[in-house]
């Protein structure tokens, strides 16, 4: 296990955090999300098309889920509304590659509820129906990969609506899919693939919460330097160096764990289940606390909606219910240590 950055990973991610900051500055976000204008396509096809980030679990580009971890920090750090999660993880991973989405020229998402959940579309003589809540990136998506009630998995491409949803997190927007009687194209009967699809999710997931947290510390280090109190540096004072202290031991924890699980699946290695349950059940509760005492620790201007720290802690609410909840993955690694529940 290699917890460790490679050189080509520390230029990948100083090239999308370059972009990121010319292009998605977290001003701009703030613009996008009060705008309520969603995903910026401009932005989305820099990325994909210009960096080719699209691409990066195709092994056959030289990429591999730990460039994926990278990017999804990065991600996570500037809050840029991207449809990368669903697209370039999620339904990629379900496809085991391809190269429209690879390409970045077209974006699909895996149609599930966010927060996780059984398959509930059903389909008969290759046409499907169904309804689907809360699904992430369905609004910009152009096919849809559509697990249906036995595990199989089909991509739709026509035949559906898409309905907004009002969500918490308003860098990341959720709607509802309707599929009314929607032909669609077999991809696989095998339910471990949905698995896998789902396995892989979990496991980057955490390196965007790891982003998130390292932002949130970061920010209100910078803040307690300069803002003073008593003629002091509020970063001075013995209790809040203590506050900080702690968050910085978590986020470090919290990178190990999110390191472990991308270098896992990027390997294949067999213990990858255990250690995407160990960084997904960790990962999201330390994402919050940082997000949490970033807004705390910046007294009134924190609580405003001009800063950017809410957003920072919606999107780290958000994360810490998708794709299973930290209780939902402590009880998965009981079970797979054989350790009780």
């Amino acid at each position: 296990m290699n917890l460790l950055y490679s050189e080509i990973e520390e230029e990948l991610r100083a090239s999308v955090r370059d972009l990121l900051h010319d292009r998605s500055p977290i001003e701009a976000v703030l613009a996008r999300v009060s705008a309520d204008q969603g995903y910026d396509p401009a932005l989305w096809r820099a990325l994909a098309v210009e960096l080719g980030v699209a691409g990066l679990q195709d092994p056959a580009a030289g990429g591999s889920l730990r460039e994926v971890a990278v990017v999804l920090e990065e991600l996570g750090r500037s809050l840029a509304p991207t449809p990368f999660l669903g697209s370039a993880v999620l339904a990629t991973a379900a496809l085991g590659g391809d190269e429209r989405l690879a390409s970045g020229e077209r974006t699909g998402t895996l149609v599930l509820p966010f927060s996780g959940g059984a398959p509930s579309v059903r389909e008969t003589g290759g046409r499907l129906t169904g309804r689907v809540t809360s699904v992430a990136d369905a609004l910009t998506a152009d096919l849809l990969v559509v697990p249906v009630v036995g595990g199989a998995l089909w991509v739709v491409e026509r035949g559906f609506t898409v309905t907004p949803r009002t969500s918490l997190d308003q860098t990341r927007p959720l709607a509802d899919v309707v599929l009314d009687d929607a032909p669609g194209q077999l991809v696989t009967e095998d339910p471990a693939v949905l698995e896998h699809a789902l396995l892989t999710g979990a496991g980057l997931l955490a390196s965007e919460q790891l982003g998130i947290a390292e932002w949130c510390l970061t920010t209100t280090v910078e803040y307690l330097r300069e803002r003073r109190q008593f003629n002091r540096p509020l970063g001075s004072f013995q209790a809040l160096k203590h506050r900080l202290a702690d968050l910085w031991l978590e986020v470090v924890g919290a990178r190990a764990a999110a390191r472990a699980a991308a270098d896992a699946l990027a390997s294949e290695a067999a213990d990858a289940p255990l250690l995407v349950a160990v960084a997904a059940s960790h990962c999201g509760t330390v994402a919050v606390r940082p997000a949490e005492e970033c807004i705390q620790l910046h007294g009134g201007i924190g609580m405003t909606w001009e800063h950017p720290a809410h957003l920072y802690l919606k999107r780290a609410k958000a994360d810490q219910l998708a794709l299973g909840t930290p209780g939902h993955h402590r009880a998965r690694l009981a079970e797979l240590a054989n350790l009780p529940a």
